[in-house]
């Protein structure tokens, strides 16, 4: 079965980018010419969704209406000239049809996937987190829907990580059955590096099956009253498989205010134009 519907769980409340995530949504946050998530609804789209739903909070309404037509503006941008501007939020409008629904409270990833379960339907989907993008010759997005239709499984991207950081992540434990692809027999949240499994960590990019909302409902709250998707997912690996992919493209988090810092300028040093006006300011910098 191919992959039409993708969800973006996105509302949190961003504490470790404060203040700016008071004003601004993280998910918000520019990395070089578009907002965060927009290079995520890029990522559902070319893998051949065609359906996505944003879950937000009632005080995120922006990222709705980022993805919003603007009329008054489009008008503008015309007359100047200047369409190109909005050219890539247009062009994203006509691939994929968006939709939104709030998570009332904040009561962690696991219930802001809950949110879905009448959009989604009957079907597996694609669940992308809203401050994770990638760059690389393959999307995760592309690689878990190709390994869904050969699996039949729900899937989870995976990433390597040293030792001194698996405490940090969700790690997978398994059977690697063919090059890059696990199947998973234990999911820890957060292990200790003596405890851990292994050091495969869940990079932010799932194929779920319906069956995760079952679940889910079975799933009781846990730190912070917050229901945690890995425990779900935990429930979910007693019903039948799931495998693991080791991601081919390489992880650019947002979440604090260096690794943000960090992805601007990677994805600039890609950019000749860019690059070539920023690299004698840090050049300067890197002097004094």
């Amino acid at each position: 079965m191919n992959i039409t519907k993708a969800i973006i769980p996105a509302a949190g409340f961003g504490t470790r980018m404060l203040p700016a995530a008071k004003a601004v949504p993280k998910e918000l946050l520019p990395v070089l010419d578009r907002p965060t998530i927009q290079y995520v609804v890029e990522e559902a789209a070319s893998a051949g969704c065609d359906d996505l739903l944003l879950i937000t909070s009632r005080d995120k309404r922006a990222i709705e209406d980022h993805f919003d037509r603007a009329p008054e503006l489009e008008a503008r941008l015309k007359a100047g000239g200047k369409e190109s501007l909005l050219a890539s939020v247009r062009d994203l409008a006509e691939k994929i049809k968006i939709f939104s629904v709030r998570q009332s409270e904040q009561r962690g990833l696991g219930d802001a996937v809950y949110q879905a379960k009448r959009h989604v339907d009957n079907e597996p989907f694609l669940c992308l987190l809203g401050d994770t993008i990638f760059s690389g010759d393959i999307s995760p997005a592309a690689q878990l829907a190709e390994a869904h239709r050969r699996l039949g499984t729900a899937v989870i991207g995976l990433e390597e990580v040293s030792p001194e950081k698996v405490e940090r992540y969700g790690i997978v434990g398994g059977k690697m059955i063919e090059t890059g692809v696990i199947q998973i027999d234990t999911i820890v949240e957060k292990p200790r590096k003596d405890q851990a499994p292994s050091n495969l960590a869940i990079a932010a990019r799932y194929i779920l099956t319906p069956e995760i909302f079952e679940c889910l409902e079975r799933t009781a709250p846990g730190k912070n009253g917050e229901i945690q998707l890995t425990d779900a997912l935990t429930l979910l690996l007693k019903r039948g498989p799931i495998h693991g992919v080791v991601l081919k493209s390489r992880r650019h988090d947002i979440g604090n205010i260096i690794d943000w810092l960090k992805t601007n300028l990677i994805l600039a040093s890609r950019d000749p134009q860019l690059w070539s006006a920023l690299r004698p300011l840090l050049d300067d910098l890197n002097q004094r």
